[in-house]
């Protein structure tokens, strides 16, 4: 039989952590990529790559908004993880999804922030980045 202590642990294990903005920023600029700085947009921090539009926490929804690579894979993102993902009228004319901060896959962020960064990165920075890090 399970003690008290033994179901708080299993259900808390279970119960996904909320993230905060401080922990996605944090984990992007622990990549420690070139080029990423830190900005106020809308009033709100923001972190951009290569001087755009990286990352950021949108209040109003009081989510996660990241950069993706294309209309198409947001909306893939959206369909096959609706209880993840999602977007909003504001955000929709824009390559741009939004994450429910209790569903955030941190695995998910560091390769989206690293795919994207590359994206955006100019093409002498890239070559320098892969031939420092043997790509």
């Amino acid at each position: 039989m399970m003690s008290a202590k033994d179901k708080k642990n299993n259900a808390s294990a279970r119960k996904p952590k909320r993230v905060a903005y401080e922990d996605l920023r944090a984990l992007a600029l622990s990549l420690a990529l070139p080029g990423v700085s830190e900005a106020i947009s809308w009033g709100q921090p923001t972190l951009k790559a290569h001087g755009k539009l990286w990352f950021f926490w949108n209040p109003k929804y009081d989510a996660p908004v990241f950069k993706v690579s294309s209309f198409d894979e947001r909306d893939m993102l959206i369909e096959a993880a609706p209880d993840m993902f999602f977007t909003t009228d504001h955000h929709r004319p824009h390559n741009l999804v939004l994450v429910y901060p209790e569903r955030v896959d941190l695995d998910w962020v560091q390769e989206n922030l690293t795919r994207v960064w590359r994206a955006q990165a100019p093409k002498r920075v890239l070559k320098a980045w892969d031939a420092e890090h043997g790509r």
